[in-house]
C-alpha cells in the first residue's frame, strides 16, 4: 500500500515557526513531524509515500534527500506555483496511486498511535469509497454520521453552518483526525478542479457513496497546529 502526506500548507497557526520553515519540519523531541509520520507509516508496512510541498518546499525536499527518506521511498508532488488544498493536492498526485486498490492520506501536522493496520482492515471490509479516522474529542467542526457509521453531513458548531448530503433524523458528531483511507475509484468521481478541499469532495459524494467513520477514540492523538501544541506533543509522544 502507498500513502500521501499533505505538507504543502502555510501553517499560519504555527507562527512564528512557519515564518521561516514549513510546519512539516517542526521538531518534536528531536524529530520533525514529517519524519515521525513517515516512521508511523512504516510501522504499518507502508514505505512508498508521496509528499506534496509548497511553503518552503526546498526545505522539505532537502530534509528528505539528506535523510534518504528515513528509510522510505518518497516522491514529491510540487505545488510551488500554487497550493491546491487537500482535494486539489490529492488530485494532482493521483497518478502515484495507479494500480492500487486503496491508499492512505494523512496531514503532516497530526501525531497519533492509532492502529492504522486495523483501520485499513476496516476500510477493506466495509468496501466504501473512503474511510475517515474520527474520534469523540471536542472541536469546532464535525462530520456527521448515521448509526451505520456512514457520512451524512458536516457542521460548524461555532458558526452554525451545516451541510447535509443524506437526511437522517439522528446523526452522530465525530471529529475528523486528518487521516483517510481512500479507494482509488474515488478519482473517477471527483468533479472539482483546481484548488478545493477533500471535505467538499466527501460531502458531494456522500449522497451516493458510502464514506465510513473509523472511530479511534482512546488512542493518542494530537493536532500539532499551534506553538503550544509542540510542547504538548513532546509530552504525549516522548519516544
Amino acid at each position: 500500500m502507498k500513502a500521501m502526506i499533505f505538507a504543502a500548507g502555510l501553517g499560519t497557526r504555527l507562527k512564528p515557526w512557519t515564518d521561516f520553515h514549513p510546519k512539516a519540519l517542526a521538531i518534536v523531541n528531536g524529530k520533525s513531524l514529517l519524519q515521525r509520520n513517515i516512521e508511523y507509516l512504516q510501522l504499518h508496512g507502508i514505505y512508498d509515500v508521496i509528499v506534496n510541498v509548497h511553503h518552503f518546499a526546498e526545505q522539505i525536499i532537502t530534509a528528505i534527500e539528506s535523510s534518504s527518506g528515513w528509510g522510505s521511498k518518497i516522491e514529491i508532488s510540487d505545488e510551488s506555483d500554487e497550493v491546491l488544498e487537500t482535494g486539489g493536492g490529492l488530485l494532482k498526485a493521483g497518478w502515484y496511486f495507479s494500480g492500487e486498490e486503496s491508499f492512505v492520506v494523512m496531514n503532516a501536522d497530526v501525531l497519533t498511535d492509532m492502529n492504522l493496520s486495523d483501520m485499513i482492515r476496516f476500510h477493506k471490509e466495509q468496501g466504501g469509497i473512503a474511510t475517515l479516522a474520527t474520534s469523540d474529542r471536542t472541536t469546532s467542526r464535525y462530520f456527521l454520521f448515521n448509526n451505520l457509521q456512514v457520512l451524512c453531513g458536516w457542521e460548524n458548531v461555532q458558526t452554525g453552518a451545516r451541510k447535509m448530503a443524506r437526511m437522517e433524523t439522528t446523526t452522530i458528531r465525530k471529529a475528523f483526525s486528518g487521516i483517510h483511507l481512500i479507494s482509488t475509484g474515488l478519482f473517477d468521481l471527483v468533479k472539482q478542479t483546481g484548488k478545493f478541499s477533500m471535505v467538499d469532495v466527501y460531502l458531494a459524494l456522500a449522497a451516493g457513496q458510502d464514506i465510513y467513520s473509523y472511530d479511534h477514540s482512546g488512542s493518542r492523538f494530537l493536532d500539532v497546529g499551534k506553538p503550544e501544541s509542540i510542547n504538548e506533543a513532546g509530552i504525549l509522544f516522548p519516544e
